[in-house]
């Protein structure tokens, strides 16, 4: 039996519209803009987010980058993870083919559950992997409120 391979569409719609924003760009964009700013785009790092019993585990693939290129920060219920790849052109004399890597600023922001414990919060960097540990509080049970028949409301309503 030969093997089926699974492909993302999610990722293919985002591969279509970065080859027509270039393709725009290319044709409606501006000549004078410098041959590194061409080169630099918007991206965004690919992420798993796995939730178990007790945690929530982000992981994001960052290769290249190092610890003190990336921002991560937590608000208001709000995981927001931030970078920058820069282009490293080579010498004046050298000229590139192919440019497929992606490259300039990107941010990446993720609601959390109300139940995340965002002091326990904590990340490691191994390998191009940001690995984002969320842990749990203890969710309160439910409280059944009793409700009341006759006599007077507690306020006046008119």
């Amino acid at each position: 039996m030969a093997a089926v391979r699974r492909t993302d569409p999610f990722r293919e719609l985002a591969g279509l519209q970065e080859r027509m924003n270039r393709i725009f760009d290319e044709t409606l964009g501006s000549a004078s803009r410098r041959e590194d700013e061409a080169l630099t785009a918007t991206w965004t790092p690919p992420v798993d987010i796995l939730e178990r019993k007790d945690r929530i585990l982000l992981t994001a693939e960052l290769p290249g980058f190092s610890e003190d290129q990336i921002r991560l920060r937590f608000e208001e219920g709000v995981l927001t993870l931030e970078g920058e790849r820069r282009f490293q052109k080579e010498a004046d004399d050298a000229r590139y083919h192919c440019v497929e890597r992606s490259y300039g600023r990107f941010s990446r922001s993720f609601q959390l559950p109300a139940n995340v414990d965002e002091e326990a919060i904590s990340a490691t960097f191994v390998n191009g992997l940001l690995v984002i540990e969320l842990p749990k509080r203890e969710e309160a049970p439910a409280k059944s409120i009793r409700i009341r028949t006759g006599g007077a409301p507690p306020v006046d309503v008119k």
